[in-house]
């Protein structure tokens, strides 16, 4: 069983560069900025990017979310812009990158993305802001590309919030329904409900394990492992791993900065019988340093065989 670890849009190793530089509306608009600004502002995102990508390589970063900021105002409502064309032959630099070296990379779209809002124009925004992770995506020629999205919105109670959920999901373009992960998340939809959700929709489902111990009704996680792996089809399962920044209950459901190894651990063990290669995004403050503290650790207190800085054989 092959594990490999991944980290979140900035490393703290090279914390001068940023991919999410942006402007906000109220400048771009006060300021009489044309397009051409923000596709400076783009490809200077892109440029670092391209940094960062060598960076995981040189490093053996083999798994790594993309920034939902990559582009300034690019789901906006009142600006609209072509952001890929013109940038075209930089997002292909970048790609050959990724693919020449099996980079896993996959989005996540914040919390303005709620595809089962009772407001259609959260919806309409939603739709939007989907296109545009598929676009990036694409334009980077990622295989298998993949965005994780929450059940969102509780109104009106779980089974219309997933009722919304599913009709607005086959609302969506193919291209892009085949792309949505869903994930469990800290307060409303737990395991179950995003389980039954994904197998509705013939979709992979990412357990968040911080979620799960936020968010349960006492079901046992080890009778729902094999089933949230099988939804996974084409491409290795998806983790998310985090530790609570304090044991208070307003600071739980927040990141650390660093992983609790033990934890960690007692995670792996849960996944050990099912045997199967595993992907475990590392949601922590620290980003990749937390990797690199977490990696020192596992050496120390386990027998892991490790292949790389971010990969091991249990």
């Amino acid at each position: 069983m092959k594990v490999r670890l991944g980290y979140v849009a900035l490393s703290k190793a090279m914390d001068n560069i940023t991919t999410s530089s942006t402007i906000t509306y109220t400048n771009y608009v006060n300021k009489n900025y044309t397009v051409d600004k923000l596709i400076n502002i783009t490809e200077n995102n892109l440029n670092n990017l391209k940094e960062l990508m060598v960076y995981n390589v040189k490093n053996n970063y083999h798994f790594y979310r993309l920034t939902s900021k990559l582009v300034p105002l690019a789901t906006h409502d009142k600006v609209n812009f072509d952001y890929i064309t013109p940038l075209t032959y930089k997002y292909k630099e970048i790609g050959k990158i990724i693919n020449d070296n099996k980079i896993r990379v996959d989005t996540h779209p914040d919390q303005y993305a709620v595809l089962n809002s009772m407001d259609k124009r959260i919806v309409t925004n939603t739709f939007q802001i989907l296109e545009y992770h598929y676009k990036v995506l694409n334009a980077l020629n990622i295989k298998n590309p993949i965005i994780i999205l929450h059940v969102g919105s509780s109104a009106c109670g779980k089974k219309a919030s997933i009722t919304r959920f599913i009709n607005n999901f086959n609302k969506l373009t193919k291209h892009i329904q085949k792309c949505i992960a869903v994930e469990n998340d800290d307060k409303v939809y737990n395991i179950k409900d995003v389980l039954s959700l994904c197998n509705k929709l013939n979709i992979p489902m990412v357990l968040d394990y911080h979620h799960y111990i936020c968010n349960n009704d006492e079901e046992k996680i080890e009778d729902y492992i094999e089933g949230i792996m099988n939804t996974w089809k084409e491409i290795n399962p998806k983790f998310h791993f985090s530790t609570p920044k304090s044991k208070l209950k307003k600071e739980f459901r927040s990141h650390h900065d660093y992983i609790n190894a033990d934890d960690f651990i007692k995670f792996i063990n849960i996944l050990k019988p099912y045997n199967k290669d595993i992907d475990i995004m590392i949601e922590a403050k620290a980003k990749d340093d937390a990797i690199s503290r977490l990696v020192r650790e596992l050496k120390y207190k386990t027998n892991y065989k490790f292949i790389d800085e971010t990969s091991f054989i249990i």
